[in-house]
């Protein structure tokens, strides 16, 4: 593997709904390392506006409590949580990224915020140059079967 640049990637989902974050280039000799995740409210002036998001590589609906996050779950890759602890201002942030992820199609992101209100999300890649095996092992790994 041959890294060939860093990206970042933002934006705001809506309160509990799931965005496909578009990454494939059509070809299978590249592919993306998700380096970084974070999450943040989007009213700062809301100290009730506690989030948390998971990053996956294939589309996994709308989680049901309490298995908002699944480790176990090959398609789950990032995990992250904010929270406002006063107005304007943030408390604690937690993004845990599964340091073996390697992406070659598309990203999802699913977020909540206990206000209902839209989430700021920014992800940090690494892009690669990759073997073609390379890149149909991960496929196969990101869809939950590996």
């Amino acid at each position: 593997m041959k890294k060939i640049g860093s990206y970042t990637v933002r934006g705001k989902v809506d309160d509990n709904t799931e965005k496909r974050i578009l990454l494939f280039d059509g070809r299978f000799d590249t592919a993306y390392r998700v380096i970084d995740f974070r999450l943040m409210g989007a009213d700062a002036n809301n100290a009730q506006s506690d989030v948390a998001g998971r990053l996956s590589t294939e589309p996994l609906g709308v989680p049901a409590s309490p298995n908002i996050f699944n480790f176990a779950d090959n398609a789950q890759i990032g995990w992250a949580s904010s929270e406002t602890d006063t107005a304007l201002g943030t408390g604690g942030y937690q993004s845990i990224v599964d340091p073996n992820n390697l992406v070659v199609e598309d990203l999802y992101i699913w977020a909540n915020d206990a206000a209902n209100d839209s989430i700021n999300y920014m992800i940090t890649f690494d892009k690669y140059d990759i073997t073609d095996w390379q890149g149909a092992l991960a496929i196969v790994r990101n869809k939950s079967q590996g």
